[in-house]
């Protein structure tokens, strides 16, 4: 961290102090930071313009660019709209920035995350520095043990990217900086809308998934609506033992007692809808998810929770005690099935070499991701599974009617797909 972002950071320890002069720190030596921290190898957004396009250039692009936020003539593109399938079906929107955009919103939250860092709840997990996924999974796992499982509130927010209310968001933003230039752009990135099929949509709410600092403007908004509200509000009028866990927008709560979690369940609606937000009520739930007793099986209506792809369901150990383990949720296994069959459905004219090298890719990605353990058998599925789909459509061209498992094996040798690993044995 830079002088000045350790200096914001210590000031940020007043927690009632709020920031007023900030924009003036945007300069060309930020924006430099902020370009060597932005990938440069993203899609294009709505101009065309790639990282390596921009580079050519770099010095003058970002002087440039300076002055025109010296001067407030900055305008911000609309994020070029696509979508990525989910799990259910349906498609998520995606929002791609221009790389300009890119590199003043890194400028940007450059300066806001060490404000914002000391505020955040350890709880919160989503897209902050030493944080992650996996730690989510192993402190919900750690923490539900401790408590003997409970109640799960399992909620579901109904597109929440598309949700978050502007004048909201910028009035929370206010509470810590109020400063008119950093406001500005902010506004000016969440009222751009966004291009699809040739035609510019300005909807008026919601930030681009997608977006740079879409991240930390979720982590912020749902920091004041949900985090702040359950530790200060919620939690001391509880008669038991809680927990929050939260990844950007997904979260579980686990109450000891039933009649705490059917509290929290009766005002949680209320409270997203005060903030233009609503959960889905077909996937939000209470899950009772108790620790069996000790001398009997499991068939006590115990559920299972879903988070963050991984199915958590109680189990004995190999010393017989009753624990919390995990393995890849039903919709995840299907989703990746579906991915590595469409890819080589998709590519079987590539060259080998082109193909091998991306699967390998895929498979690594997720290992890296589903890697824990007790999953390695669906791990292994998941390689021959891969095998079998590379196999399949390598027969299907070049006018091959069978391409038979002893030419797959000897191809398979000299173009070895890798083994499945567990990447993260402490979770």
């Amino acid at each position: 961290m830079s002088t000045r972002l350790q200096r914001i950071a210590e000031l940020a320890e007043t927690k009632d102090r709020v920031f007023t002069s900030l924009a003036h720190l945007i300069d060309v030596d930020l924006l430099r930071e902020a370009y060597r921290l932005t990938r440069k190898d993203g899609a294009a957004g709505a101009d065309g313009l790639s990282g390596e396009q921009y580079a050519e250039r770099l010095e003058e692009n970002l002087r440039d660019l300076h002055e025109r936020l010296r001067t407030r003539t900055y305008r911000a593109t609309p994020v070029r709209r696509v979508y990525i399938p989910k799990a259910d079906g349906g498609e998520r929107p995606i929002g791609i920035p221009t790389f300009e955009d890119k590199i003043v919103q890194r400028a940007v939250a450059l300066l806001l995350s060490p404000i914002y860092e000391g505020d955040f709840y350890d709880f919160s997990y989503g897209f902050r520095p030493g944080k992650g996924a996996h730690q989510a999974l192993r402190d919900l796992r750690e923490q539900s043990m401790a408590l003997g499982g409970g109640w799960v509130v399992d909620a579901d927010i109904r597109g929440f990217f598309d949700s978050v209310e502007h004048g909201t968001l910028l009035r929370i933003l206010q509470q810590r900086v109020n400063d008119g230039g950093i406001l500005r752009l902010i506004g000016k990135w969440l009222e751009a809308g966004y291009v699809e099929s040739g035609s510019l949509h300005r909807p008026g709410t919601g930030t681009p998934q997608g977006g740079v600092i879409s991240p930390l403007l979720a982590n912020i908004y749902l920091h004041a609506v949900l985090d702040e509200w359950f530790a200060q509000e919620v939690q001391p009028r509880l008669s038991g033992r809680s927990i929050l866990i939260r990844y950007a927008d997904d979260f579980v709560i686990v109450c000891e007692k039933e009649q705490d979690a059917r509290r929290v369940m009766a005002v949680l609606p209320k409270r997203m809808a005060k903030y233009g937000l609503t959960l889905h009520p077909d996937k939000t739930r209470i899950v009772r998810f108790r620790r069996p007793q000790e001398d009997k099986p499991a068939r006590d209506g115990n559920g299972t929770v879903e988070f963050l792809g991984f199915t958590h369901h109680w189990t004995r150990s190999l010393r017989g005690y009753w624990v919390i383990k995990r393995r890849i949720a039903r919709k995840a296994r299907h989703r990746i099935l579906q991915s590595l069959r469409t890819w080589c459905r998709h590519n079987l004219h590539l060259p080998v070499a082109d193909q091998h090298r991306v699967l390998s890719r895929k498979l690594r990605g997720y290992y890296a991701y589903y890697g824990i353990r007790g999953t390695s058998k669906v791990l292994g599925y998941l390689l021959r599974f891969a095998h079998k789909q590379w196999k399949k459509w390598l027969s299907r061209r070049g006018g091959k009617r069978y391409f038979g498992w002893k030419a797959y094996t000897a191809l398979a040798d000299a173009w070895p797909l890798p083994p499945p690993r567990i990447v993260h044995p402490t979770v």
